[in-house]
């Protein structure tokens, strides 16, 4: 591979999250079909499975050697079935190779760095190197406002909309950004990933569901917010989704729902029960994968109601660790998706026109939740009482069937999400060449037009 023929050489450093790596990975697949050189920095593990989605000889992946550190072994470089205990480990091992990465960038010296939020000490030394960083947000536009808010005024949040938290999530979301490690807390590092962006913040969302997001948060941010789009990987047909392709072909268009909570989030055994009873009382077909974290020996037959699978025969699907969620979502025989609302999810659920079933869980789950609600793409489930309480199996069954159900004179939530799409689809990748552009001149290599 050679970088010398290219119109710009660039170094992409997400954060070791699949849900970071994944719109990282999909923004340097569209930079690279731009003539773009894109370096993609990671450690070994998530580069080796990020090397099974690569096909274009324009990206090349750079391994991030992190220190060796007691209980972490190379097979926990990621946050992919890390134990939650083990979170601020891997938060401070990536801290401690700064160094390494300083040495990457003097070595591979990109006209740009495109960093996440949980290492602010990327854009300090690429300026020391005299190179161009900008920071690539990859949650949405109205948790980041609602956050940068937090983070600065918590008893003065003033907001574009009606939109409001649960004191009991406001409470959580301040207790997550002010959680410290390595002497940097959570609230620190979202604010100066932005503050030391050069000019602009590239931004996982499109203006067709943010519009009055994006442009507060680049009032009240001081940084012109560049929304890229949705970045949902395209479906593959390579065989590994198979089995879930022929469970999903014997099923009526629209009449099954997936149910997923994300790669990073376990459920507790409350929740499964309760998701288990909810979905058996829907009365409609399913596929829920559930996750549980790496060395714990629970299998599925011990954490579901006894006789649940008797009972639901072949209406339901559940899976232990991983199902194709592109693929799924992207068959005619899914009406309705079940999501935690982890910002990924919710662009991938509406550009396939899937309407959302919202069950937020933690971090900026709840405020795209209510966004979600908002646009009129979903509809968020209840909790039993005020504080942190869990969904009830009876709501949970009652919105699925308002969201997946046709009702006389059509569903409007289906509707609105299909209407979101077709957009999406019509756009393609109009606009996107004059991010090039942008970044072009931003890194000195265009002038700008007078």
């Amino acid at each position: 591979m050679d970088a010398k023929n290219h119109l710009l050489r660039v170094l992409m450093f997400p954060w070791l999250a699949h849900g970071h790596i994944f719109p990282y990975l999909e923004l340097a697949k569209k930079l690279s079909k731009k003539q773009f050189y894109i370096y993609f920095c990671s450690t070994p593990i998530n580069l080796s499975f990020i090397n099974e989605h690569l096909d274009q000889n324009s990206i090349e992946l750079v391994e991030l050697h992190l220190p060796t550190v007691p209980d972490l072994p190379p097979n926990y470089h990621t946050t992919k079935s890390l134990p939650p205990h083990l979170m601020s480990t891997l938060k401070t091992a990536f801290d401690m190779a700064e160094l390494s990465f300083s040495h990457i960038l003097r070595t591979l010296n990109p006209d740009l760095l495109v960093y996440d939020f949980i290492q602010p000490w990327a854009p300090t030394v690429a300026s020391s190197l005299n190179i161009t960083a900008i920071h690539f947000l990859t949650g949405s536009a109205v948790a980041s406002d609602y956050m940068y808010q937090l983070c600065k005024s918590p008893e003065n949040v003033v907001f574009p909309s009606t939109m409001h938290l649960e004191e009991h999530e406001d409470q959580r979301m301040l207790q997550q950004l002010e959680s410290t490690t390595h002497g940097l807390s959570n609230k620190d590092r979202f604010l100066e990933a932005i503050d030391q962006s050069n000019t602009l913040v590239l931004i996982k969302t499109f203006r067709e569901i943010e519009d009055k997001y994006i442009d507060h948060l680049s009032f009240i941010t001081g940084k012109e917010m560049v929304p890229v789009g949705p970045l949902v990987q395209e479906p593959t047909n390579d065989g590994k989704q198979s089995s879930f392709i022929e469970w999903l072909d014997k099923k009526h268009k629209s009449s099954t729902v997936f149910v997923s909570f994300g790669s990073e989030y376990y459920m507790s055994r409350e929740e499964i029960e309760e998701t288990s009873h909810g979905l058996e009382l829907s009365g409609v077909n399913f596929i829920w994968v559930i996750r549980f974290p790496e060395g714990e020996n629970a299998k599925l037959v011990e954490v579901l109601p006894q006789g649940f699978m008797g009972r639901i025969g072949e209406r339901g699907l559940v899976v232990e660790g991983w199902a194709p969620q592109v693929e799924i979502l992207g068959h005619p025989s899914i009406g309705g998706f079940v999501s935690h609302c982890g910002w990924s999810s919710v662009m991938e659920g509406i550009k396939f026109g899937i309407p959302i079933v919202a069950t937020p869980m933690h971090l900026d789950q709840p405020v795209n939740a209510k966004l979600v609600v908002e646009v009129g793409v979903g509809m968020e489930v209840e909790r039993e009482s005020s504080g942190p309480k869990t969904f009830v199996r009876d709501e949970l069954a009652k919105v699925i069937k308002e969201v997946v159900v046709d009702r006389k004179g059509g569903n409007p939530v289906q509707r609105r999400v299909r209407e979101i799409s077709e957009k999406i689809r019509k756009q393609g990748e109009e606009g996107f060449d004059d991010l090039v552009i942008r970044l072009l001149h931003l890194c000195g290599k265009i002038k700008a037009e007078k």
